[in-house]
């Protein structure tokens, strides 16, 4: 199973699950060996969900499962849909060639989960005390952070590799969320950049 790929259509008589903090793909990894271990029969597992064949006999099972590994089964279909925004923005961001970076999330999400964009902001804002604009943009800077600490590009190679129309609304933006400039966080120490790992940003 490819953890990063988009989430496919749920097949006929499968049951889907959506699943809270699930972020990066280690994440993936460790919730689909807590579902194997349940012996359920899985078709995908990626970022914010996983499909099994057939029903699930045993939901609290699998919740104690998940929360043992620290995740979250989610049975609200608002909270649903929220995680399901999760994972496209991380999987957007973190995990899509440079040039898919370009779009306009808001149409991109829209796309991608046959919702109005308002509707998702809007709700997502109600559930998250977070403006969905706002998430994108920590997203945004916390990519930015790894690309500055693991390779020697420039403020303006990073701006472009995550879509930003220049380097100074890339450094307007890291400096919103971090308190400094990109060229202040390459100077630090390793050890210092204060990078958030992504599951932390669930």
């Amino acid at each position: 199973m490819n953890p990063t790929a988009p989430l496919a259509p749920p097949a006929p008589g499968s049951t889907r699950l959506i699943i809270r903090n699930m972020v990066c793909a280690r994440c993936v990894e460790a919730v689909e060996r807590a579902l194997t271990q349940l012996g359920l029969p899985l078709q995908q597992v990626v970022l914010g969900a996983a499909d099994v064949a057939g029903p699930v006999p045993n939901r609290p099972a699998v919740q104690a499962a998940l929360q043992a590994a620290g995740f979250e089964l989610v049975d609200d279909p608002a909270r649903q849909l929220v995680e399901q925004v999760k994972a496209v923005v991380v999987e957007l961001i973190h995990y899509t060639p440079a040039a898919e970076l370009r779009q306009n999330f808001s149409v991109y999400l829209s796309q991608r989960l046959g919702r109005d964009y308002h509707q998702l902001s809007q709700l997502f804002s109600a559930l998250e005390g977070l403006t969905l604009e706002k998430y994108i943009i920590r997203q945004k800077v916390e990519r930015a952070k790894e690309l500055l600490s693991y390779q020697e590009a420039t403020v303006a190679e990073v701006a472009r590799q995550l879509g930003y129309s220049s380097a100074a609304y890339l450094t307007n933006q890291f400096r919103q969320v971090t308190g400094m400039s990109p060229t202040e966080f390459q100077q630090l120490q390793p050890g210092q950049a204060g990078r958030l790992p992504l599951d932390s940003l669930g």
